[in-house]
């Protein structure tokens, strides 16, 4: 039977729109097509929708994003003030499902390391339909490597081997065969650069925070999912953005994430630079601008729609 508690807090939920998260099956997202098929464009596109999500007890921002197919990193981004460890019960989380797409979106696959997110673009019927996967990086002194490549090798049920870089840890056995404890999980999607890839992991709380060598790490199911999608010689373009501009429907917008490497000197300047290049003519509102950059939550912001900025949560059904 359910608690007292337990009972008042679905009620909260319902009464308030906010999401009931249901076992994590994929994590790619957003699911409707309305979300995620957009017409190609110069100006850039946003796809997906955030969500609201009512805290339960006994629960952890780490947790809720696992089970809201989230990478924890976005999750404690987009909700400044919760503690991520002892979130308050009962306050609404705003889930960050909404994102600007980075780049000249195309099909294939880009990587995004400043906000932990891998896209994969296919075009469909004269749109293209862009999936999200949250994923794990390369951890300080093991960087996830920029640049254009290509998917070498696909590899299912892979065999980990102990790299030269870990021989001193005895309590890293030299092979680990294909199975739940294997590190690699169960695709290895090798990259054109020898020694890294894309692959499955055995530890899915690494999903949205730096804890690899190097390589991508994406929760295990969307590997499998992600491995059904791509083939050799699938384009991979990995970059390091934490701004970026989009102009849709005349409105411009823009989606800042923490700058973890401390590369941009000046995000003000660059989100300035980045609107220029697609055309943006209108002033700045330079104060709300610094307040966006100075929060760097990592949701889609309208520039100069201040109601819109202050209140970001889509309340409409969840995906």
């Amino acid at each position: 039977m359910f608690s007292k508690r337990i009972l008042l807090l679905l009620s909260f939920a319902v009464l308030s729109g906010a999401l009931l998260l249901p076992p994590p099956v994929r994590a790619w997202y957003p699911r409707l097509d309305s979300e995620a098929l957009v017409r190609p464009a110069p100006s850039g596109a946003i796809v997906g929708t955030n969500r609201p999500y009512v805290i339960g007890s006994d629960e952890t921002l780490m947790e809720i994003a696992r089970r809201g197919r989230l990478g924890f990193s976005a999750l404690v981004n987009a909700n400044p003030g919760q503690d991520a460890w002892l979130p308050e019960v009962g306050a609404e989380l705003l889930l960050p499902y909404s994102a600007i797409v980075p780049g000249a979106y195309r099909p294939g696959i880009t990587i995004n390391l400043a906000e932990y997110r891998l896209y994969l673009v296919e075009e469909e019927g004269g749109l293209f339909r862009v999936r999200i996967y949250p994923i794990g990086l390369g951890r300080e002194g093991w960087l996830s490597p920029e640049g254009t490549y290509t998917i070498a090798e696909m590899i299912k049920d892979p065999i980990w081997t102990r790299p030269e870089t870990m021989r001193g840890d005895p309590t890293v056995p030299n092979i680990i065969a294909a199975g739940p404890e294997n590190p690699l999980g169960s695709f290895w999607l090798g990259l054109s650069l020898p020694g890294y890839g894309i692959h499955g992991t055995n530890r899915p709380y690494g999903i949205g925070r730096r804890v690899s060598h190097g390589c991508i790490r994406l929760y295990p199911s969307d590997i499998t999912d992600l491995a059904a999608r791509v083939t050799r010689g699938t384009p991979v373009t990995i970059v390091y953005q934490p701004a970026k501009v989009a102009i849709v429907e005349e409105q411009l917008y823009v989606e800042v994430h923490p700058d973890y490497l401390g590369r941009i000197g000046d995000l003000y300047a660059e989100v300035s630079a980045q609107a220029a290049r697609l055309g943006w003519q209108a002033p700045l509102d330079r104060r709300f601008l610094r307040g966006i950059i100075a929060e760097s939550r990592g949701i889609p912001v309208a520039i100069d729609r201040t109601e819109a900025a202050l209140n970001p949560i889509d309340k409409g059904p969840a995906s």
